[in-house]
């Protein structure tokens, strides 16, 4: 997105240090040439598997084999059942759209089977954009829009509960979108446009969860209502679309203070009914099940296991429930989850007689993650799962059943043997990217939640799952000696460590010695330098406080705080010359260096674009001083000097990130690669002359929203890029 107020070239020229600054097409004395021919590329995922929250799937009742999958921040999926995987729907969704890649909520329609339905926006806060809805014909391989004027929280708590959109049952151009501060939305076009419904009783709020949930129980449609303080209605009923009530005698008190979700049994014609005390999925501590016969109006709680007990160890077993999923083809036969149970681990229940009786999945489960081996988290096992909110019975098959976590999506197609059901489905926050020169894998990654992978291939999760001695949630830093590629470091939040080295080029781990004290809560950026003898770590705490840097010489045995460095910045070691290390004050618009190991560093260049922490440097290949500086819609910058001076590339005007690859056959120049713009759109760019010209090997069918925190290139492969996308995984390119 394009910063809006005064052009950067005004800034700069009101510097003090503007003088130092030389705008160039890109070198020194060197011509911008015309633009070629942007190349064909083929696009692919680096499989992991998941490791992002599913937050819904929906089997459609009228196709065997077909369902859709819906995650926070990664978009939307469909199942193809004759090849086992998910096919991605929103990979489309650009650069400026990248609030749309959270999905609030899905629907089909039974009468039409290859009608659906997206209602697409990540956040419902003051600097997010609005919602949009998608429609499609044809199953999601192409799109129509309407933007909303509303907002929408598919990243939001209460994302796992729902589905909040749906196709009315008696007219196929009808649908409903419940918002979270809105109130309930009616289309009476297929999408097309909406307006608020009259008469639901439902009153938008600037805050709290609204409507939770829309279900529909033969002709007549039910909303939840997540804002009840546990002894007001929270669900409502219509038979009409115009006319809505309380429904009578539902549950009250905390253990149904939310509804979570909804599922019809058309045999019995009851409604089963989720209950917690939050919308989740954390903070839920009571819940409840209850079903309603629709046709007498009675209620009955038929909660499999009422939460406020005791574990075997003593531990409180405090949960809500989540899903809920009935079985089409066998009358009474349902399945529950429950939610947020972390002392005795979530599980499903099932029942086959209404609710009278429920039998537990997870104890005679057999779990098998050969295929995605990061979910056993360094443990010897796997859990069940946790964050169990979506959760769905095959309309066709009453054994293949399936449900999400915090990290995949598990299926069973016999009750009893469970495996994830995750192909094609990746939805990694990519934090740090490697392409190392040599050694049996082409990339190492740094991600979010699921901590450090070494891919030895591209085509198949990591077969050493995340990398251990000791296990990180979210990746903070990653580093690879220039000259000595087999010595790694990595950082990152741990309960057993913050930062590790290895020997064998990420294949195995050992823990630094010792560590400083701030690494535990506010782990930062590593760098070491081309020989691997010293390393450089910094420290930035969630809040955004920013801590001096520490050194080591001994492998992390023993670390000192570097004088001059600005606290904060991301340090980079020069890829030729152990001596050099350099650090970019963003504060400051500074280029601070060192020359003695990075023992100090002190100012060089200044006036550069300051304000924004995701400025970032990066140093080509095998030259000393060569800096590249992307400071995102100011531009792109050039030192060959070290950092005593920088030019101003004008081949480009925005740079997010940069990357250098293998060169092209015949170039001098390594490929350079890069998120930026030098027109209008905003995406994946190589260039093969040193940034004379740049060419996108992207399209408009592969941009993954915001891709800006990293992407690599393979040394050993040109042409070939790895993109680090925010909910989208990895994805790679290459020449097709």
């Amino acid at each position: 997105m394009r910063a809006s107020g005064p052009s950067r070239r005004a800034v700069l020229a009101g510097t003090a240090a503007a003088a130092a600054i030389t705008a160039v097409p890109s070198f020194p004395g060197a011509a911008a040439a015309a633009t070629p021919t942007p190349p064909s590329y083929r696009w692919r995922q680096v499989a992991i598997g998941g490791t992002g929250f599913v937050t819904g799937v929906l089997f459609h009742p009228s196709v065997r084999g077909l369902a859709y999958a819906r995650t926070d921040i990664g978009g939307a999926y469909r199942w193809d059942d004759r090849s086992a995987r998910w096919t991605p729907l929103n990979d489309d969704l650009g650069w400026d759209d990248w609030n749309l890649l959270g999905v609030e909520a899905m629907a089909v329609d039974p009468a039409h089977p290859d009608r659906v339905y997206l209602a697409l926006g990540t956040y419902a806060q003051s600097w997010a954009g609005n919602g949009a809805v998608l429609r499609s014909e044809n199953r999601g391989a192409t799109w129509a829009r309407t933007d909303l004027s509303v907002k929408l929280g598919g990243n939001e708590d209460g994302r796992g509960t729902g589905e909040r959109l749906l196709v009315d049952p008696r007219d196929s151009d009808t649908l409903w979108l419940g918002t979270r501060h809105d109130g309930l939305l009616k289309s009476t076009d297929r999408g097309a446009t909406w307006a608020a419904a009259t008469g639901f009783p439902g009153a938008p709020t600037s805050s709290g969860q609204g409507v939770t949930l829309l279900a529909a129980a033969g002709r007549t449609l039910y909303a939840g209502w997540g804002d009840s303080d546990g002894t007001t209605a929270n669900l409502y009923r219509t038979s009409d679309g115009t006319t809505w009530e309380a429904v009578p005698a539902q549950p009250s008190g905390t253990s149904a203070k939310v509804p979570i979700r909804a599922a019809y049994d058309c045999h019995t014609r009851e409604l089963y009914v989720t209950y917690a005390n939050a919308p989740g999925p954390n903070g839920q501590s009571d819940g409840s099940v209850h079903k309603l016969a629709t046709t007498s109006g009675t209620w009955t709680d038929v909660t499999p296991v009422k939460p406020g007990g005791t574990t075997g160890d003593g531990s409180a077993d405090t949960f809500g429930y989540g899903g809920v999923a009935v079985d089409a083809r066998r009358p009474g036969t349902v399945v529950v989850s429950t939610n947020n149970r972390w002392a005795a681990v979530d599980t499903l229940y099932r029942t086959t007689n209404g609710g009278r009786t429920w039998t537990s999945l997870k104890d005679s489960a057999v779990l098998d993650v050969s295929e995605t081996p990061f979910l056993t988290f360094g443990a010897d096992e796997p859990k069940f799962g946790w964050w169990i909110q979506a959760l769905a019975v095959d309309p066709y098959d009453s054994k293949h059943v399936v449900y999400g976590t915090g990290a995949t999506l598990y299926g069973t197609r016999d009750l009893k043997h469970w495996a994830p059901q995750i192909r094609g489905l990746e939805e990694t926050a990519v934090r740090l990217l490697i392409s190392p020169p040599t050694g049996q894998a082409h990339l190492l990654s740094g991600l979010g939640d699921v901590g450090v992978m070494y891919h030895e291939r591209l085509t198949a999760s990591p077969s050493r799952g995340m990398a251990s001695n000791p296990v990180f949630g979210s990746a903070t830093g990653l580093a690879q000696a220039a000259d000595r590629p087999s010595y790694v470091v990595r950082t990152g939040f741990g309960d057993h460590g913050n930062g590790a080295f290895s020997h064998d080029g990420g294949k195995s781990w050992a823990p630094f010695a010792a560590q400083p004290a701030l690494a535990k809560d506010a782990p930062g950026p590593i760098a070491t330098n081309s020989d691997g003898s010293v390393l450089l770590w910094t420290f930035v705490h969630w809040d955004g406080t920013k801590y001096p840097a520490q050194r080591s010489t001994d492998n992390g045995a023993t670390w000192a705080e570097v004088a001059g460095y600005p606290k904060g910045a991301t340090p980079l070691a020069d890829p030729a010359d152990p001596t050099r290390f350099y650090a970019y004050d963003t504060d400051t618009g500074t280029l601070f260096a060192s020359t003695d190991g990075g023992r100090t560093f002190s100012g060089r260049a200044s006036g550069l674009p300051s304000g924004d922490s995701q400025f970032q440097l990066a140093a080509a290949p095998g030259h000393s001083g060569d800096l590249w500086l992307s400071t995102k819609t100011n531009g792109l910058y050039r030192s060959t000097d070290g950092g005593a001076t920088f030019a101003e590339l004008t081949s480009c005007w925005a740079s997010h990130t940069l990357a250098f690859g293998k060169a092209a056959p015949g170039s001098a120049h390594p490929a350079i690669y890069m998120v930026g713009a030098t027109e209008t759109i905003t995406g994946v760019y190589r260039s093969d002359d040193g940034a004379k010209t740049w060419v996108r090997v992207n399209d408009d069918r592969h941009q993954w929203g915001w891709i800006g925190a990293t992407i690599a290139a393979d040394p050993r492969v040109y042409g070939r890029v790895y993109i680090a996308t925010n909910g989208r995984g990895i994805q790679y390119g290459e020449p097709a």
